[in-house]
């Protein structure tokens, strides 16, 4: 073979190999990952209940633990139609519901921990983001919590969140999809947990300081809560019995600007055009409004659990 022949071998090998590195660049992936620090309004003071998370399981039947959805619009920093986490969906489920726990009060503790008392363990049925005109997020988890002593489960649901919202003329980025994916998960993580402390409050008041009482939790399909069947009137879901000063709860934001139809973003995150209400995790957020020929408004606001917190904008131009 001849000095040509075998440069342009080279050549061509080399150029495969950056092909192939670029379709499998991990710095394509969208990255969710719950923060480290914990959420002001955790208790001081871990509850005596403690649970071991055995993880989770993906039944969405794509073929790919990682993907979650396809992009018929262009997105800023991704290359390529699919959308792909950098870790497989269950793992990120399973940390998105250990840092609720954590934040709750619960003592979260190795998997293979024997002093746990609870142990919990569940389903993906479905986590999808496709991004089109407007973006669509789908997701549907399944959880089941068990006695460790026993193997006797206290409870099984499986909490379904969907939404949708217009991306904006300059389209989607990123890290925002990855905002937009990690807000939705961080509801359906919420009221998980909120569903399974009403339980444990009702079953085992010893582990826990504050009194139950009986409603039912919007957006959760019960499938099992043992010793429990007393229906609540008037409503299509079983009763479970919760705290009643929403201890667990998501709160409410509804934002009005003047003038209307100005575009919100909450946590960097766009939800629509004003007048709008939001369901967001209890805390601190920041919230701007954006209008063509008006200056941007921008607001901390607090949401507060189980609560619905107005906010009027006066836009200036």
């Amino acid at each position: 073979m001849s000095r040509l022949a075998q440069f342009l071998v080279s050549a061509l090998a080399v150029a495969a190999l950056t092909a192939c590195s670029g379709m499998m660049d991990s710095s394509n992936d969208i990255s969710i990952r719950e923060s480290e620090q914990p959420s002001p309004d955790a208790p001081k003071v871990k509850y005596a209940a403690s649970i071991r998370i055995a993880g989770y399981t993906d039944d969405r039947k794509v073929g790919d633990a990682r993907k979650v959805g396809v992009a018929k619009v262009r997105v800023s920093g991704l290359s390529g139609s699919e959308i792909r986490l950098d870790r497989d969906v269950t793992q990120v489920v399973a940390d998105s519901i250990s840092k609720k726990l954590d934040d709750t009060g619960y003592q979260v503790l190795e998997r293979e921990d024997k002093s746990a008392l609870f142990e919990l363990s569940g389903v993906v049925r479905e986590m999808s983001f496709d991004a089109k005109e407007r973006d669509y997020v789908s997701i549907s988890v399944e959880t089941t919590l068990k006695e460790v002593a026993t193997g006797k489960v206290v409870w099984s649901g499986e909490v379904a969140q969907k939404s949708d919202r217009f991306a904006g003329v300059s389209g989607n980025d990123k890290e925002d999809i990855a905002n937009y994916l990690h807000h939705e998960l961080e509801i359906v993580s919420g009221k998980t947990i909120e569903a399974i402390s009403a339980t444990l409050m009702a079953s085992r008041s010893d582990l826990f300081s504050l009194t139950p009482g009986t409603k039912a939790i919007p957006g959760v399909t019960v499938y099992s809560i043992p010793g429990i069947s007393t229906p609540v009137p008037n409503t299509p879901t079983p009763t479970m019995p919760v705290v009643t000063n929403s201890q667990f709860a998501n709160g409410q934001l509804l934002v009005r600007t003047e003038p209307a139809r100005a575009k919100i973003y909450l946590d960097n995150v766009y939800y629509g055009m004003s007048p709008i209400h939001v369901e967001a995790t209890p805390g601190i957020h920041s919230l701007q409004a954006k209008l063509k020929g008006y200056r941007t408004a921008s607001e901390r606001v607090a949401v507060r659990k189980g609560e619905t917190t107005e906010l009027e904008l006066q836009l200036e131009k």
